[in-house]
């Protein structure tokens, strides 16, 4: 006990570990800055920041504060404050300096909020990625993540800003390289082992090096506009086929087997152009929560992920998700986001929860306006209300009122859900109301058919593991590929046969 006693008392002495130093990249190359880690608080040494930026440290003693001159800006700070004043504009720090000896200590956040602005020079404090840019360093900000398509998987590179790139492949290996002077990389550690073996940096300067699988026989690549400045680069791997040890029938050549993607396969001009898929719940909203633990967010979300992958194959169309990540959205801000993308569809994910453990299968919604009565008919007919205005006279002006945009879509949506729960049913189990009509808030105004799939009970400990599983969420995916896609091959005859008359 007594050795034990002291062990303990020992770790406890010991200071903790300091936290990875900051890498400075400037055009005289990189090195480290060190990091203290005080009062909670991760802390640049002012001694280090003089010498990197060229500034001026003066202690007053009888003040208790700190001068910082960086060629004709000041910047002071008091001990005991969390401000500064720069250029006698006070900016908020998250701890006060701190002195330890003789050296003065500041939180790394004052790079950026004080000493940047009183710079003549860029920097720029990239504390994820613990990286410190001063000058005209290009370092784009490269986040990667990895999605299979059957037997194809697609690596999707959002870039920001957006940069130019080539892709060429050198022997076993894919190297994106960057017009860029480093990367800032977030590179996923899972792959694909037949197709996919590494995702690294590249052996030369901003470069990304894709290892390939024994199983690789050929990539494609496109590239997409992203949000606020940023890009978007897709490469599609695709596997060899499998081989045949028989001779093929005489005859046409046989179709790709339904559930397998082919990598891309254009949609027929006129039809669907864009697509809102929904990633039910996030951030707060974690949804249900099933017994084993796993989250509705999280379910929706990959799936939500996988979809998006697989209809930019099947249908070569623009695939928006309401959310990429865990954040938390308003129902009514997801079908705006669908309205403001003039989305020919809307679709949201979703998994259900029951007080009986043994409730399982997957169900179909559209919007139900009952409540709604008359005003629900007369939105559906579109009547137009006539408005004065200046000048004299009137115009007929179309008013939809939030609630009611989804009233002229209800036959469409209730297609669109017959055509989404029939292609389920082929592929994963469904409830006994497998079909229903809900007022689902979240179709409340989409301006455009909109469905919201239960894919399971997340309540019921078998379905939990099938919903978390690989294999069922595939399944949903090539499931709801195959409903869109006969919902637009029945919408391009319907539209054919009008045409005619």
């Amino acid at each position: 006990m007594l050795l034990l006693a002291f062990l303990a008392a020992a770790r406890a002495a010991q200071p903790p570990a300091s936290p990875a130093p900051y890498t400075v990249l400037a055009r005289d190359g990189r090195h480290p800055l060190a990091v203290r880690m005080m009062a909670g608080q991760e802390m640049f040494a002012l001694d280090d920041l003089a010498r990197l930026f060229n500034v001026t440290v003066r202690e007053d003693a009888a003040a208790g504060g700190l001068t910082v001159t960086a060629g004709t800006q000041t910047i002071v700070l008091s001990a005991g404050q969390s401000l500064a004043s720069v250029g006698g504009r006070l900016v908020s720090l998250p701890a006060p300096p701190a002195r330890e000896g003789r050296t003065w200590y500041v939180p790394v956040d004052f790079v950026a909020r004080a000493l940047a602005p009183a710079l003549s020079t860029r920097v720029e404090l990239r504390k994820p990625s613990r990286l410190l840019l001063v000058g005209d360093i290009r370092a784009p900000r490269v986040v990667a993540r990895m999605d299979p398509l059957g037997s194809a998987t697609r690596l999707t590179f959002d870039v920001a800003p957006a940069t130019p790139h080539t892709i060429a492949q050198e022997g076993q290996r894919l190297v994106v390289k960057f017009d860029a002077d480093v990367l800032d990389t977030a590179l996923p550690a899972s792959v694909a082992p037949d197709l996919v073996q590494t995702i690294r940096p590249g052996d030369a300067p901003a470069t990304i090096a894709i290892d390939l699988g024994p199983k690789f026989a050929s990539f494609r690549t496109s590239d997409l506009p992203g949000d606020r400045g940023a890009g978007r680069l897709v490469v599609d791997i695709a596997g060899q086929a499998t081989e045949v040890t028989q001779p093929p029938p005489a005859g046409p050549p046989s179709q790709p087997p339904a559930d397998v993607p082919p990598l891309i396969d254009l949609a027929p001009s006129g039809s669907l152009r864009a697509i809102v898929v929904d990633a039910g719940h996030g951030g707060t909203e974690q949804g249900v929560k099933g017994p084993g633990g796993a989250l509705e967010k999280d379910v929706t979300l990959s799936v939500a992920r996988r979809l998006k992958a697989a209809l930019e194959a099947r249908l070569g169309i623009r695939v928006i998700l309401t959310r990429d990540g865990d954040a938390t959205i308003g129902l009514d801000e997801r079908a705006a986001l669908a309205n403001n993308n003039k989305a020919d569809l809307f679709v949201s994910l979703h998994a259900n929860a029951s007080v009986r453990p043994a409730t399982s299968g997957a169900e179909v919604f559209y919007l139900s306006l009952d409540e709604y009565g008359d005003a629900a008919e007369r939105a559906a007919r579109g009547d137009h209300e006539s408005l004065p205005v200046f000048g004299g006279g009137t115009r007929d002006i179309e008013l939809t009122l939030w609630e009611m945009a989804q009233a002229r879509y209800i036959r469409d949506s209730a297609a669109l859900a017959q055509t989404v729960e029939s292609a389920l049913r082929e592929r994963v189990p469904m409830s006994a109301r497998s079909l229903q009509q809900a007022p689902c808030r979240v179709l409340v105004g989409a301006n455009m058919p909109a469905v919201l799939i239960e894919m399971g009970f997340l309540t019921n400990p078998a379905q939990e593991k099938q919903l978390t599983s690989d294999e069922f969420q595939n399944q949903v995916v090539q499931a709801l590929v195959s409903a869109i896609t006969r919902f637009r091959d029945s919408r391009a005859v319907s539209t054919a046969a009008s045409g005619t008359r």
